[in-house]
């Protein structure tokens, strides 16, 4: 493939507008991230190592680490944590003994369900941003290029856990709805 040139100034403004405004965004995910987990006892990370291990059903301290964004050490600390609080369990495989694979119990199962009917969208400040949108469109920003930013930073691999993991977190909601929905029936 020919390589374009573009301009040192077009780089950099985009560049540092990207990077102001992930760095904006990222805050105020920070924030809201913190103050929904904090009652539970939990960080980020031993938060997001937990859902990770939930919508990859077998993953490994790569997995986590990976799809994680964390390094593997972070990844394995914070895995080691939440094995010392019985919310997951670390083991090896007879035939694989150089990964280590992550199985939530059912003890971190019920936390991140509690978690999950703890969220609260009035407390939070990206999805209210998001609401105008919402309200001029009829659906949520997409972000289809931030998708393919983070596509070609990251991999096709990445990309497939997002989009497995979302499918399924999307599934499980569905299956929620029409069982609550069946239970109102029968109620009435």
């Amino acid at each position: 493939m020919e390589e374009k040139e573009y301009s040192f100034t077009e780089s950099m403004l985009f560049t540092q507008r990207m990077a102001q405004l992930s760095k904006a965004l990222w805050k105020a995910i920070e924030k809201d991230w913190q103050r929904w987990i904090k009652p539970f006892h939990l960080n980020i990370n031993e938060h997001h190592v937990l859902w990770i291990a939930h919508y990859l059903n077998g993953a490994t301290i790569s997995d986590i680490s990976k799809f994680g964004v964390m390094h593997v050490s972070t990844a394995f600390n914070f895995s080691k944590r939440l094995e010392e609080r019985e919310l997951l369990t670390l083991s090896k495989r007879e035939n694989d003994k150089r990964n280590t694979y992550i199985k939530l119990t059912d003890k971190g199962t019920n936390l991140l369900m509690e978690l999950m009917a703890a969220y609260e969208p009035a407390k939070n400040s990206v999805y209210q941003g998001s609401l105008p949108l919402r309200e001029l469109y009829g659906k949520f920003p997409e972000v289809i290029e931030l998708l393919a930013i983070v596509r070609n930073i990251y991999g096709e691999d990445f990309m497939e856990i997002f989009e497995t993991s979302f499918s399924r977190l999307e599934k499980e909601f569905l299956e929620k709805e029409k069982n609550h929905d069946r239970d109102v029936e029968n109620v009435v």
